[in-house]
């Protein structure tokens, strides 16, 4: 089990950390990278191009302004690839969202929340449970999780109400 994580600029990267965080508690192997669809096209087209040969599996692909990086990449793989688009400009993401969700037919980029590293995470482990079913398990212990922290949150906001 294994995903790549491209990012354009290294600024992207306290965004995308908890990407990778997610995954390694999933028990998959991440693979970080940092290449420019614009700075450095012959690195992301020899990235995307090995990528299956490599063992990944997925691709988390993240990128501000233009972000023609999910794309390129999709151009050069096979391998499924999740866009996130990064909040990078005073635009405040809306330009990244643009790109990766205006993708051409034929060349898809699945794509995220302006930010929503922890969701490409999550939409990488639900692609992979495919394959893994040992994933299936873990996915649905995670959302048990989630509900009792929500649950939890819920008890502790009424209680603060009730003590106005």
């Amino acid at each position: 089990m294994k995903v790549a994580i491209i990012m354009g600029s290294n600024s992207d990267w306290p965004v995308l950390e908890v990407a990778e965080k997610t995954l390694v508690n999933f028990g998959v192997e991440v693979e970080v990278v940092v290449a420019s669809a614009h700075r450095t096209p012959d690195l992301v087209h020899e990235f995307a191009a090995g990528a299956r040969d490599r063992g990944v599996e997925v691709i988390i692909a993240a990128a501000g302004a233009a972000a023609h990086l999910g794309g390129v990449i999709a151009a050069y793989t096979t391998v499924p690839v999740i866009g996130i688009p990064i909040n990078a400009t005073v635009l405040n993401g809306m330009d990244a969202l643009l790109s990766f969700v205006q993708m051409p037919s034929g060349i898809p980029v699945a794509t995220m929340a302006i930010n929503g590293a922890k969701n490409a995470a999550l939409f990488a482990v639900q692609i992979l449970s495919t394959k893994y079913p040992e994933l299936v398990e873990k996915l649905a212990a995670d959302r048990v999780k989630m509900q009792a922290e929500v649950k939890a949150k819920g008890e502790k906001l009424a209680a603060l109400r009730q003590g106005k």
